[in-house]
Parts: C-alpha cells; structure tokens; sequence
C-alpha cells in the first residue's frame, strides 16, 4: 500500500517536471536565429514562402544543392499560418521534439511502467544538446522526432494488425530521408534489424513486409526526388560546385551520403576524430550521460537477462555511433538522433536502481554534476556580464523555488534525479533568458536588419557583400537584398543604396575608388564559435571585429 502510493507521487511529480521540460524547449522560441546555419536554413524557407516556390532551394539568389527539403517545408508552412517570425520558425522544429517525447514514453511503456517511460521521456526533454537544438533550429529537432516515430511504428508493424504500423513507420522514414538522406535510416535499420539478428527472429528478418516498407519509402520520397530533378537533372547547363551537369538525384543518393562519409563528394572535410561522438556526448547528454554509461556498462555485464527494447536502443544507437564516429563531417548535435535510445536505456537503469551501495553512489556522481552545472553558470556570468531581464531573473528565482520544494518534498530515493532536472531548467533558462539574448548582440547582420527595419525611411535599396555567411540579414529584412558579387556590379541596384558588408570590404572598396558614407558600425563575432577572450568582457573587444553599414552615392 505504503509502495503504491510512494510510485503515484512520483508519477505526479513526472507529469509535473515532464510538462516544465516542455516549457524549458519552448523558451528559446524568441532567441534571434543564429547564424550561420540555422539563419541560412530560415532565409531558404522564407524564400520558399514568399516566391511560393517549394520545389527549389535558394540561397543569396542562386541554386542551392545541400541538404533535402522536409525541414524548409515545414518552416516555409510555418511562415504561411503565422508569419515569418523567429518563432514560425523554430516551432515546427519544436513539435517534433515533443512528438519525439512522445513516442520514447510509447515505445518504452510496451515493456516498463508507466513510471519508467515517463522518466525516459523526461531524460530526453531535459539533455542539453536537445535544448540547446530547439534554440539553434537546423535538421536535427525534425529527425530526432522522425526516427523514434518510426522505429515505433517498425517495431507495432512486427505484431497483429500490422500494415497501418508498416505505412505510417514508412512516412516517418520517409520523411526522415527526405531530412538528412538515406543515412538518416542508419538508426532506423540498426534498430530493427539488429534486434532480430540478435534474438534470432529469422522469420520475422526476412518477412515480406519489409520489402513493402521499402516500396512505401520509395514511393513517399517521390516529392524529394521529383523536386532535384526539375531544379538540377533537368537543367544541365546550370552551375554548381563550380561546375555543369551536375546531377541533383546523384547528389541526394551519392555525394551528399556515401560521398560525405568516404571524402569524396564535392562536400569535403579533411579531419576528423574516431572518439569525437564518445566525449561529445558526455556533455550534450548532461545531466544523464555519466549514467547512461554506467547503465550501458550494467547492460552488458547482464545481457543474458536483456529486453528486447534494450537490444533495439542499443542496436540503433551503437550502429549510428560507429557510422559517425568513421565519417569526417563530426558535429554535436549530430547525436541528438540517438538521444531517446539514450533515454530509455538511462530510464530503465535508474528505476531498477536497488543497492543502497549504488544508490549511494550515484547521489554523489549526479551531486557533483550538479555543482559543476551550477558553478559553470556561475563563472560564465562573472565573465560574460549579460543583462538580466525582468523574465530571466523571474525564471531563475521560480528555479530556485522549484529546488527548494524537490529538496524537501520529492521521494528520498529519486530526489538527486528530481534535483538534475531542476539544474538542467536553471542552466537553460540563463541561456535562453539572458546569455543568448546578449550574445547575439554580436551577431552583426541580423542587428543590421533590425536597425535598417526602422531606419529606412527612403527606402534605399539593400545590398549585402556575399561569401561572409550573413544569412540572418535575408531572414530578418524587411525588404529585397540584393547580393554584391565583385565581377558582377551590373546586378547591382542603381545608386544611392545600402550596402553591408565587414569593414575589410568597405575598404576595399574605397581603394577602389567607390564613394561611400559611413551610416553605422556594428561590432561583430562568429558567435557559433566563442572563446575565451570573447566570454571574458573585459577582453571582448581585441577579438571583435568591425561590420559596417554604408551610402553607396
């Protein structure tokens, strides 16, 4: 008796930490777009919205071969409900992160609790790259939802009443592809099909309904294929990667996957590291990912007696770890796509938690990740100096009540848990409350259009200098801008008008010979790529550099 009710108040209190995650997701909905990739992703789908052209891509007036096209048409479908908005933007991304959410507590409630399955949701909303991958909105928010969704519904499909689970697993798939290519399958087809080797379902590996989930796929990416097509295979004569007869239906299946991984596509990197994913994912899994090994260390020392779920998270997950680690192109939120297998496996080890010994343990581990979160928030506003509005100061004290209650209220065996959710909302309020808003002060183009916005008057045409990755200029302008290629001045709007550019350019210009008149200066960072001289406010202005905008008379 005494034991039920003790599991309803902890259900309770995962309905309640579960729904301010969520909240703690939506809280970087207003944060400016940062650049360069995710400003670059939202001036693709803008132009999308505006030109109603959703079968080519286009970035600063030219073709645009790169990435397929689910994400900007659920962006550019955004724009057209609501607006173009930072936050139409970011939201469809969002959802999918939810709907993620969801299908991690539907996938694990087939084999655990309901306790259980509301942890791994809750592990999942609260790791830090996915909060952060909701702020910063580029592929990975769309296909961390699309993968877990479909590996559910493979998984159903295998069971009674089959081919509705088949069908909608293989839009998901579908999707997926059509988000980050054929690759995005990797966990996908680890999951399924490793499980079924390693329980030896022989019947089941080699059922008919899997050449019909292919079929189905096929036939959904229609839309992707159709649209490379038109843009690229049909015209030959087109330039891209410095070169014609550029096929776009090669590139989707070839150069953008197997050419990526091999480094040998017209996309190239030339390092990149085999343990980058392993410490990686130390910190974007925080707060759980020292216990996520530990559990995995745990599985394995015990995988006679294995779930097949815990077979399936490993197998998706170990598959597309090996898979990136031998690729060069390394980036951290590459891994969210494996987040919710993380999830339920960390779920299911910190519920079957027994040992006093272990317990004991463990309280110390999170205890000192706790600190180290909190001290690290700490340090970076002693040196950073944002400001901290009216919200982030509300937002921090409503944390710190928050951890008061947990502290006093919460059940004694799963309160450091409570406790490292509370930790991850206060870390991620101060980023997305004050630290983003101040840095993206440093984000020179999209500061430009928002001063040009209400500083126009005349309406002077916008011209900005390519190649410098100011693509937030495109998204956040209120008007046309014109893209300056040196070689190509006869583009060129007539003058007066507007033009932005790095100081280095300007000058060039003027060497040149070019009339200009400075209108303002806005200091400028790569603020995807901060260090310690930025971070540090009282050394910040030896790493900035000048962007200008100026009168072309």
């Amino acid at each position: 008796m005494m034991e039920d009710q003790l599991s309803k108040q902890r259900i309770n209190w995962l309905y309640l930490f579960t729904g301010l995650a969520v909240l703690i997701n939506f809280s970087g909905l207003f944060v400016t777009i940062i650049g360069p990739d995710g400003a670059l992703y939202a001036s693709i789908a803008k132009t999308m919205a505006v030109k109603n052209n959703f079968m080519e891509l286009f970035v600063e007036g030219t073709d645009w071969l790169d990435k397929p096209h689910f994400p900007f048409w659920m962006a550019a479908l955004s724009f057209k409900l609501f607006g173009i908005t930072t936050w139409a933007y970011k939201l469809p991304a969002i959802l999918f992160v939810v709907l993620a959410a969801v299908y991690t507590y539907k996938l694990a409630i087939l084999f655990y609790n309901k306790e259980t399955a509301l942890w791994a949701s809750l592990i999942l909303l609260t790791a830090q790259h996915i909060i952060i991958s909701n702020t910063d909105v580029r592929a990975e928010p769309y296909l961390t939802g699309l993968v877990i969704g479909s590996v559910y519904h493979f998984y159903r499909a295998q069971q009674q009443q089959w081919f509705w689970h088949l069908l909608f697993g293989s839009l998901l798939a579908a999707c997926a592809v059509m988000t980050k290519g054929i690759f995005a399958l990797i966990p996908v087809f680890g999951a399924i099909a490793g499980t079924l080797l390693i329980t030896k379902n022989w019947k089941m590996l080699f059922n008919f309904r899997w050449l019909l989930a292919v079929v189905l796929v096929a036939l959904l990416i229609v839309p992707e294929l159709w649209s490379l097509y038109v843009q690229f295979d049909a015209h030959p004569e087109k330039v891209v990667f410095g070169q014609t007869n550029v096929s776009g239906l090669k590139f989707f299946f070839w150069d953008s996957q197997f050419g990526r991984f091999f480094n040998t596509g017209p996309i190239k990197k030339t390092n990149g590291d085999p343990s980058f994913f392993l410490h990686t994912s130390l910190w974007a899994f925080l707060p759980w990912s020292f216990l996520f090994y530990i559990g995995l260390v745990q599985f394995f020392r015990n995988k006679k007696k294995a779930a097949e779920i815990e077979w399936l998270c490993i197998c998706a997950a170990a598959l597309t770890f090996v898979v990136l680690s031998a690729s060069k192109f390394q980036l951290p939120h590459y891994l969210t796509i494996i987040f919710p297998f993380f999830a339920i496996l960390t779920a299911r080890y910190i519920v079957q938690l027994s040992s006093e010994k272990e317990i004991r343990n463990i309280r110390i581990m999170q205890g000192v990740i706790i600190v180290l979160m909190t001290l690290i928030i700490g340090v970076l506003h002693y040196f950073f100096r944002p400001q901290l509005s009216f919200a982030a100061v509300a937002g921090i004290v409503l944390t710190f009540i928050l951890g008061m209650l947990t502290r006093y209220q919460a059940n004694n065996r799963f309160r450091i848990f409570f406790m490292s959710v509370v930790v991850v909302f206060f870390v991620n309020i101060y980023f997305n409350l004050a630290y983003y808003p101040e840095l993206i002060r440093y984000q020179a183009d999209s500061e430009a259009a928002f001063w040009i916005n209400h500083n126009n008057p005349k309406q002077l045409p916008l011209v900005k200098a390519c190649n410098t990755y100011f693509y937030a200029i495109d998204f956040y302008s209120n008007q046309d801008v014109h893209d300056y290629r040196e070689g190509e001045e006869d583009r060129l709007p007539p003058k007066p008008y507007l033009l932005f550019a790095e100081k280095v350019f300007i000058d060039h210009l003027v060497e040149k010979g070019v009339k200009v008149e400075l209108v303002r200066n806005f200091d400028s960072f790569r603020i995807t790529r901060v260090n310690g001289k930025f971070l540090n406010h009282k050394k910040r202005k030896e790493v900035l550099w000048a962007s200008q905008l100026v009168l072309i008379k």
